[in-house]
């Protein structure tokens, strides 16, 4: 049994207060008429059973949710940093929440990746089964 909620009535999204994209997402999520739940990891702290559910969800790999192109991620990890295994990359993202790539968002058994606003609408949206899911 999984540890994420899989509610179809209430969105649960995944994102950092500590970069823009995560505040505009979490705007848009917050003015939806649909139920949500706003999981700010810059202030909880996202269990990496949780990390390993969104990844298996998103069918990717953990370090896929890690933004290496960053530049604090560089300074600390330069190139090397792309060979990080799964328990580091989940480390990562617990102890420096502002690297990762995108807001995750969580309907139901649906996981997809928001790298925009847009993105976000679409995921909503009634007629949103077509939606290429991450």
């Amino acid at each position: 049994m999984g540890t994420i909620a899989m509610d179809k009535r209430q969105i649960t999204l995944y994102y950092s207060s500590e970069n823009t994209i995560g505040k505009q997402i979490h705007a848009y999520v917050q003015s939806s008429k649909k139920k949500n739940l706003a999981v700010d990891i810059s202030k909880t702290e996202v269990t990496g059973t949780q990390w390993v559910e969104l990844a298996d969800g998103l069918n990717k790999d953990i370090k896929d949710l890690i933004a290496m192109d960053h530049p604090d991620f560089l300074n600390v990890y330069g190139e090397q940093g792309q060979d990080l295994d799964e328990n580091d990359c989940i480390k990562i993202l617990q102890k420096e929440p502002h690297l990762l790539k995108h807001p995750i968002a969580v309907n139901g058994e649906k996981y997809i990746v928001l790298d925009n606003a847009a993105s976000f609408k679409k995921f909503i949206a009634p007629d949103s089964a077509g939606l290429k899911e991450s």
